[in-house]
């Protein structure tokens, strides 16, 4: 059974993007699909996903926060200035388009949203396949992660607030809830019974099911922006795109910059090209769904390209990565 399941697991991980744009695709001509997604129950899903996320986690994790406190910080530090900064730029520019103007503040709330998030689960994933320095992945997501609660909302309110009621407190009280707890949740029942044959069986099923609750999210999405997406055209689709692309892009491009600049080896130039360009854009989609789709239907769109973009394009680039090394015979 276990056998099976982990089969299932490591097809679904591994097509994950395909997966997900499937998904994207059939419940835009199929809108009911997902209608059960939404509020306490997408709350819920993306808990699952973080509790993954702790089910993988173990002291040694910790402790490398601890022993590389330098390259920790340099990765948060790029992950909250770079990813905030462009996509507030990128938002101001792409106002200035006659067609977007009109679902400008929407969009920039979304934006805004995916780039004050921490950096994406599978970003650690994306690390392994391109011969990245995985430790320093988890390390960067753990970092990012915890400090989310507390700077996510306050560069919202920042970059947005201007334009749009922020609720922080809330903001850092969901993001406790849907992030925080669950992968404390997952992180001591990895120390309490990680030894055992059948959790870590278990853990090797759990990547699927996190591929799972992630299209499930963007299920979700994609039914509640399914009529305003209609209604406004192909254009506003391909407008909101190219904006999620440039952004998800510039990450990437500035990320490796900085780990050159600081004189990163080829590894964790990799590592933190990928950890500041992926963001945990399930989580942005959450918080608009919760704070913003009421006044701003539309701000869940980039976030929900987001969601499928970005596993597109991490795959893409470490599939690069790794077609580079293959070329210089490593």
């Amino acid at each position: 059974m276990f056998r099976l399941l982990k089969t299932l697991s490591d097809t679904l991980s591994g097509k994950a993007s395909i997966f997900i744009i499937l998904t994207a695709i059939v419940t835009f001509f199929y809108p009911d699909l997902f209608a059960w997604v939404k509020g306490n129950t997408q709350t819920i899903i993306l808990g699952i996903i973080m509790l993954t996320m702790g089910l993988t986690l173990t002291p040694n994790d910790f402790r490398l926060l601890a022993k590389r406190p330098l390259d920790i910080f340099i990765g948060a530090l790029a992950q909250f200035t770079i990813m905030p900064l462009v996509a507030f730029t990128l938002s101001w520019l792409f106002s200035q388009v006659p067609a977007f103007a009109p679902y400008s503040i929407a969009m920039t709330i979304g934006i805004i949203l995916v780039g004050c998030c921490p950096g994406g689960v599978s970003s650690n994933i994306m690390s392994f396949l391109c011969h990245g320095d995985v430790a320093y992945s988890v390390g960067m997501t753990c970092a990012s992660t915890l400090l989310a609660p507390v700077l996510t909302p306050l560069l919202v309110l920042w970059l947005a607030g201007a334009k749009v009621d922020v609720d922080a407190i809330g903001m850092f009280q969901q993001i406790l809830i849907v992030t925080i707890i669950p992968i404390a949740i997952g992180f001591g029942l990895n120390v309490w019974l990680g030894h055992k044959e059948v959790f870590r069986k278990i853990q090797g099923c759990m990547p699927g099911l996190s591929v799972l609750c992630l299209a499930c999210i963007v299920g979700g999405v994609v039914t509640t922006v399914h009529d305003p997406l209609v209604e406004n055209g192909l254009l506003l689709f391909i407008l909101t795109f190219v904006m999620v692309f440039c952004h998800n892009t510039t990450g990437y491009i500035l990320g490796y910059s900085v780990g050159k600049l600081c004189h990163f080896s080829t590894a964790k130039k990799r590592t933190i090209s990928i950890e500041v360009g992926m963001q945990n854009a399930g989580l942005g989609t959450n918080l608009a769904m919760t704070f913003f789709v009421a006044s701003n239907p539309m701000a869940v769109v980039p976030c929900a390209i987001s969601c499928a973009w970005h596993s597109i394009s991490g795959t893409i680039l470490a599939n690069i990565f790794a077609a580079r090394d293959r070329r210089m015979g490593k």
